[in-house]
């Protein structure tokens, strides 16, 4: 499905999904982080029954990883809100279980990073990156 697809689902209708949403999300947060300089090296990266990393990319020589959280403009919690203690602990996991996989951490380390997309009821999507945020 691509981004114009996606946004139909998720703009049009009452048969808005919310894996529609997400990838929605997603692919807007990977948009953001190329523009910005970054590889994306992977999406949606399962570990098994561990879980998944939304975007795995690459900032120089910093490996980040990269939780994107979609949200409805007018819903309870900003999508900002989404980054527990819990949460960061799965991601730090998540990210080992990678670099084990794909030859260890690189020279700058690892970062987790937080994109979060808002969508309002009307006008371009808000998306906004935080670097570091566990």
């Amino acid at each position: 499905m691509d981004a114009r697809q996606d946004t139909q689902a998720v703009h049009g209708g009452g048969g808005q999904t919310r894996g529609a949403l997400g990838r929605y999300g997603e692919t807007l947060a990977a948009r953001r982080l190329t523009q910005s300089g970054m590889t994306v090296l992977a999406q949606n990266w399962r570990a098994g029954r561990t879980g998944e990393i939304d975007i795995v990319a690459r900032d120089g020589d910093t490996l980040v990883v990269c939780e994107v959280k979609t949200r409805r403009a007018g819903t309870f919690q900003h999508p900002m809100a989404a980054i527990t203690p819990a949460k960061a602990g799965r991601l730090r996991r998540l990210a080992e279980r990678w670099l084990q996989e794909h030859g260890g951490a690189p020279p700058g380390g690892v970062r987790i990073d937080l994109v979060g997309v808002l969508l309002p009821q009307r006008g371009a999507p808000v998306v906004e990156h935080v670097r570091g945020v566990a």
